[in-house]
């Protein structure tokens, strides 16, 4: 069985630790305190289990199960489901890891289903039960304590995500061009940050009501509100960063662009360059065919060649060979060529 931790609480102070959960019922009925049950990634089996012996509704227990719930509140029945995204920010990655903590609220039990490595809920019991005033005020209480937990560790995770909004901003502006990639990513991350915290408002209106239509304590309702206090600042800063990060992958796309502007501009300078010497060339190039062309038609040498025996034929081929040359050279020179 995946029981991380099962107590009966009487008065806030720990009285018994049944070996069943059938035996943890009984004893909290007889009793007239409340059984907290802790349970970490169970099967469906072991999951069945506890839901037959509490009564839990059969969607609830199939949420329970399968996971990837968003965070909601339900009432089935006399049993109220609350179902928690968790959060922790990881140094060495520096990527925010999530979890998910559901909650099966009754009269006399809590049953606590955790999916992920967050939140601590050992450290949530230990709390508790040091402070047993607190604590017998019942199963709501509990929930509030885990909820309480949960909101409290988002404070690490907004810090680790400011600083790495913080890094990001500094690449773009040091004119890294590989920095899109991280922007996405960490954007990815807010989102789903983002996911784990705007329902928590209404789950924690939704209780606020509940808890004055039952009779709750006072003192409770007081705590839950704190809670939701500290909900909507988280809200508000990671809805600031997700901002951020639009304005921040804004920017870096036009220095992006800006810098292959520049790229372009200075490929087209090489290649009008290049045009120029290429035109130079072929300017020489021509030039230097003509006399080539009339020599080579000179130099065959046949019997019956036009001129081939004048006296003032060879410094006539000479003559012909500068002035095509000349020629040439003054309209390649007028056109820019040279």
């Amino acid at each position: 069985m995946a029981i991380a931790d099962s107590a009966v609480y009487v008065d806030g102070k720990r009285v018994d630790e049944p070996r069943s959960l059938t035996e943890t019922h009984e004893s909290a009925k007889e009793r007239g305190g409340v059984a907290w049950i802790g349970l970490y990634r169970p099967t469906r089996d072991e999951f069945e289990a506890v839901a037959g012996e509490f009564g839990l509704h059969e969607l609830a227990v199939e949420d329970a199960i399968v996971a990837h719930q968003r965070p909601k509140l339900e009432r089935y029945g006399e049993t109220l489901f609350v179902v928690l995204k968790a959060a922790r920010y990881l140094d060495g990655p520096e990527t925010v890891e999530f979890g998910e903590v559901h909650v099966f609220l009754g009269h006399d039990f809590v049953v606590t289903v955790r999916h992920g490595e967050a939140p601590d809920l050992a450290s949530v019991r230990r709390r508790m039960e040091r402070e047993p005033d607190l604590l017998g005020q019942g199963s709501e209480a509990i929930l509030y304590a885990v909820m309480d937990r949960i909101v409290d560790d988002y404070a690490p995770v907004v810090r680790g995500l400011e600083n790495d909004v913080d890094e990001i901003e500094a690449e773009v502006f040091g004119g890294n061009p590989d920095v899109s990639q991280r922007v996405y990513e960490l954007s990815r991350e807010v989102i789903e940050f983002q996911r784990a915290v705007r329902p928590l408002n209404g789950v924690l209106k939704g209780l606020t009501d509940g808890f004055e239509k039952y009779g709750i304590d006072v003192e409770l309702r007081r705590y839950l509100r704190d809670v939701q206090d500290h909900v909507i600042e988280v809200q508000e800063q990671v809805e600031g960063f997700r901002q951020l990060l639009q304005n921040i992958l804004s920017v870096n796309l036009a220095l992006v662009s800006l810098q292959q502007n520049e790229e372009v501009k200075r490929l087209s300078e090489v290649s009008i360059e290049q045009n120029d010497e290429v035109k130079k060339v072929s300017a020489w190039a021509a030039i230097l065919f003509a006399p080539t062309l009339i020599g080579t038609v000179y130099g065959m040498n046949f019997d019956s060649m036009p001129e081939l025996h004048w006296t003032f034929g060879y410094p006539f081929a000479l003559a012909l060979m500068a002035l095509v040359c000349l020629v040439l050279y003054l309209l390649f020179k007028r056109r820019g060529w040279l």
